[in-house]
C-alpha cells in the first residue's frame, strides 16, 4: 500500500473515503467539528438523531457529494477525547479499513490536533491499523478476498510525520509478512522453506548474509536437543541464521541477539496433543518468523546496530525415531536433560539455540516463542509474558513492547524456582508434573543455556497466534506478527 503524509486541509483532499474520529464529552470537536462546518452542520444533524455514534467501534459511511473534496466520509467513534490512545486510533483505523475496503482504493485520514497523541504518534497508530487491519490470512481461497485499498494519505503538516508515515508503512509491512508465515500451512513452510525465505530476506537488503545448518551440522555442533525434537520427523530441521553487519554500528561493542522457536509443526511428538484444534499447531513457528522479519525490517531502516538472529526450525512429530519420553539428551552447553514431557520440545529447541547465538557473539539477547499454555491462561491473547536475568534489560524489552503496540508484561524470576526443573537422573527436566508456574518453569529453564550478559524470553503464546478476533485491529483468526514491532523498536532505541 502507498502511504503518504500531505500538508492539505481535510476538506481538500482527494480521496474515494475520508475518515475522521469523533470523540464523547466534548460534542464534535476537533477534525470532526471542522468538518461539520463544512458540510453545514451535517454531522450534527446526524449525530443528534442517533445515526453517527462517538462510542469505539462504530462506523458510519456519509455521503458529501460536491460539498468535500471526497464524496465519502467515514466517521468512526473511538470513545472519550481525553482517554484516546494510540491502540484506539489503530483500532478505529482497521475498522474503517475493514468498512471500505470492497469498494476503495484511496483512502485518507485526518490527523486530528485535539487527540492526546501527537501528531506522530497517531500517524503511526493510523498506519499501523490500517495496514495490519486491511491485511486477511484467506490467501489460499480459490476467489480471493483481498482489500481494494491501495493507497493511504494522512492530512497532516508537522514536521517529520512523513517520515513516521513511512517507518511504521514499512514495519507494518515487514509484520504481515510474519503473519504469512504463520499463516502458510505446515505442508508449504516446514523448516527447509523458512531457510530458503531467510536467504530471500538476505538478498533483498544491504549487509545481511544468512545461512542454515542442516542435521549434520546441527549434530556436529552437539545440539543434542534440537536434534533430539527433530529426528521424529521426515522432514530434517533447520538451524536459520541471519546477521546484519551495518558499515557504521553507533555501538560497535553491541550485538543484539534475536532467538525464535520456529516449530514449523507440533504434534506433542509421543506426548500427543488433543485432535482438537492441532491444525493451529502450525503458529508454532511464531517466534521464529518474527525474528527472522524483524531483522528484514531492521535492515532495510539501516537501523545502526549488529544483529545476530537465530531460529531454530524443526516439525515435533511421533514415529519410530522420535524421541521418548524418558530420554536423557545432551544439548549444546554440555548440560543434560531428561525428557518428561515430549511435547514441551520448545524449551529443548531453544536451549541449543541461545547458546550459538552466545557462542556467535551476541551481547544482548532476546528470546521469542509461543512456549506455554500457562502464559496464555494468565495474560490471553493479548499481552507476551517477559522473563529476565536482568531488570534493566527486561524493563528495556517491556518499554519498546508498549511503545510498538505489542504489548508486554514483567514476569518475575527468582531462584527458588529452579527446582521446579531439577531431575533425579540428569542435570534437569524439561516439564514439571505440577501444575504451577508453567511459564516461569520454562523461562528457569531457558535461563540454563542463556550464558552471561543481558538474556530475556518473551512468551507470546497468547497474542503471536488468535483463535478468534481479538476485537481490535487484529479482527482476524491466525497469525499476528507479534514482536516484529517490539523488535524494531527496541533495536530502534538501542542504536540511538
Amino acid at each position: 500500500m502507498n502511504v503518504e503524509v500531505q500538508a492539505v486541509s481535510p476538506e481538500e483532499v482527494e480521496a474515494d473515503v475520508l475518515a475522521v474520529p469523533l470523540t464523547s464529552g466534548n460534542g464534535l470537536a476537533g477534525a470532526a467539528g471542522a468538518l461539520d462546518s463544512a458540510l453545514d452542520g451535517l454531522l450534527q444533524r446526524l449525530s443528534a438523531d442517533g445515526e453517527l455514534r462517538d462510542e469505539p467501534g462504530r462506523v458510519r459511511i456519509v455521503h458529501v457529494d460536491g460539498k468535500l473534496g471526497t464524496s465519502r466520509l467515514a466517521v468512526v467513534g473511538v470513545g472519550s477525547a481525553d482517554k484516546v490512545d494510540a491502540d484506539a486510533l489503530r483500532t478505529a483505523a482497521a475498522l474503517v479499513a475493514e468498512e471500505v475496503g470492497d469498494f476503495a482504493e484511496h483512502l485518507a485520514w485526518v490527523v486530528d490536533d485535539s487527540l492526546p497523541p501527537d501528531a506522530a504518534e497517531q500517524v503511526r497508530a493510523l498506519v499501523d491499523g490500517t495496514l495490519l487491519g486491511s491485511y486477511h490470512p484467506a490467501r489460499w481461497k480459490s476467489d480471493g478476498s483481498a482489500s481494494k485499498l491501495s493507497a493511504l494519505v494522512l492530512c497532516g503538516s508537522a514536521k517529520g510525520l512523513a517520515a513516521s508515515a513511512d517507518r511504521a508503512a514499512l514495519v507494518a509491512e515487514w509484520t504481515n509478512r510474519a503473519r504469512d508465515l504463520v499463516n502458510s500451512p505446515p505442508n508449504e513452510m516446514n523448516p527447509e522453506r523458512l531457510a530458503e525465505r531467510a536467504r530471500e530476506i538476505a538478498s533483498s537488503v544491504e549487509h545481511l548474509t544468512a545461512e542454515a545448518l542442516g542435521p549434520d551440522e546441527i549434530k556436529a555442533q552437539g545440539m543434542g536437543a534440537l536434534a533430539a525434537v527433530a529426528q521424529g520427523s521426515d522432514t530434517p530441521p533447520r538451524l536459520v541464521v541471519l546477521r546484519y553487519d551495518p558499515p557504521e554500528p553507533t555501538h560497535p561493542e553491541l550485538v543484539l541477539g534475536l532467538v525464535g522457536k520456529a516449530i514449523t509443526f507440533d504434534t506433542g511428538g509421543i506426548s500427543l496433543k488433543p485432535a482438537l484444534h492441532m491444525e493451529d499447531m502450525k503458529g508454532d513457528m511464531a517466534g521464529g518468523a518474527a525474528v527472522i522479519e524483524a531483522t528484514g525490517a531492521i535492515a532495510e531502516l539501516g537501523l545502526p546496530i549488529r544483529v545476530l538472529t537465530v531460529a531454530a526450525a524443526s516439525e515435533n512429530m511421533p514415529g519410530g525415531h522420535a524421541y521418548r519420553p524418558g530420554d536423557i539428551i545432551t544439548a549444546a552447553n554440555g548440560k543434560t536433560i531428561e525428557v518428561t514431557n515430549t511435547d514441551a520440545e520448545g524449551r529443548l529447541v531453544l536451549a541449543d539455540a541461545l547458546w550459538y547465538a552466545r557462542e556467535q557473539g551476541a551481547t544482548h539477547v532476546l528470546d521469542l516463542a509461543t512456549l506455554t499454555g500457562a502464559m496464555e491462561v494468565a495474560l490471553g491473547d493479548f499481552y507476551a509474558g517477559i522473563f529476565s536475568n536482568e531488570d534493566a534489560w527486561r524493563d528495556q524489552v517491556v518499554a519498546a513492547g508498549e511503545a510498538s503496540g505489542d504489548h508486554a508484561w514483567a514476569f518475575p524470576m527468582h531462584p527458588r524456582y529452579r527446582r521446579y526443573v531439577d531431575s533425579v537422573f540428569a542435570d534437569m527436566k524439561n516439564s514439571s508434573d505440577l501444575r504451577q508456574a508453567g511459564a516461569v518453569l520454562a523461562a528457569e529453564f531457558l535461563k540454563e543455556f542463556a550464558g552471561d550478559g543481558p538474556w530475556a524470553h518473551a512468551d507470546i503464546a497468547g497474542p503471536a497466534f488468535l483463535e478468534r478476533s481479538r476485537g481490535d485491529y487484529l479482527m482476524h483468526r491466525g497469525g499476528t506478527g507479534y514482536g516484529v514491532r517490539l523488535i524494531v523498536e527496541l533495536a530502534s532505541r538501542l542504536s540511538a
